[in-house]
């Protein structure tokens, strides 16, 4: 597919277009978010066949729907689930399996139910997580992603390597459609997080090398961001008092 595009903006338009033209997103749609898609329960269901995934005590998922059976998986298979809150306003929530009724799980796996079920918790609270799943618009065979455009898992996951609790070899795994794994090579920047394990509901493809960002670029993120986002704000005073 020797597409040519000027920006990640084109290019998630061009996906969210072909997904709902080909019937391949569900409800709500795929315009302006992580899209659902036709088959995302069976590909979130490959992580079973990954022993990085049965190994991990502690993941985390992010809080779309596509990634939903992974969120159930993760709590029934015993993991405790690290799950951010929308736009991390209120930062990550904990789900301890252990500490949740098992006719839960599936509610728990919601992001209403996550609340419900989980809890709010500071940067301290956090374990070492063993394992990511990020949700992606679309990715590339370099592993490069493009996301909905908030930037949103780039800046979680310099948070936790900020914070020590994820490192360069924590593996980073996207779940999406057959089609959003593209031929062309997508545009990326020095903060963008490059995949290593990309899972479609046909097959799961290792990349070698994917890049990883060293933590946060704080030159990049502005006080108003700083100010909607607390988690940064107490990272920061960290970073100070050190």
């Amino acid at each position: 597919m020797g597409m040519n595009f000027g920006s990640k903006d084109e290019i998630r338009r061009w996906i969210w277009k072909m997904m709902e033209e080909r019937k391949i997103a569900k409800f709500p749609g795929a315009f302006g978010r992580i899209p659902n898609f036709v088959g995302a329960e069976k590909a979130c269901r490959r992580l079973d066949n990954i022993s990085a995934w049965r190994k991990a005590k502690v993941v985390k998922i992010n809080p779309d729907s596509p990634q939903k059976e992974a969120r159930y998986m993760a709590l029934s298979n015993g993991k405790t689930l690290i799950m951010p809150s929308p736009k991390l306003r209120q930062g990550f929530i904990i789900l301890d399996p252990t500490r949740i009724p098992r006719e839960k799980f599936r509610e728990a796996s919601t992001i209403r139910g996550a609340f419900k079920y989980g809890k709010i918790v500071d940067l301290s609270e956090i374990p070492n997580i063993d394992l990511i799943v990020v949700g992606s618009v679309c990715v590339d065979k370099k592993g490069w992603r493009i996301g909905k455009g908030g930037g949103y898992a780039e800046l979680e996951y310099a948070i936790l390597k900020e914070s020590g609790r994820i490192h360069k070899d924590t593996p980073v795994i996207t779940i999406i459609h057959d089609m959003q794994f593209v031929d062309f090579e997508v545009p990326h920047n020095e903060y963008d997080l490059g995949v290593d394990i990309v899972i479609t509901p046909t097959k799961t493809v290792r990349i070698e090398n994917a890049f990883k960002p060293h933590g946060i670029l704080w030159e990049k993120i502005s006080e108003e961001i700083i100010r909607e986002i607390p988690i940064l704000n107490e990272i920061r005073q960290i970073k100070m008092q050190k």
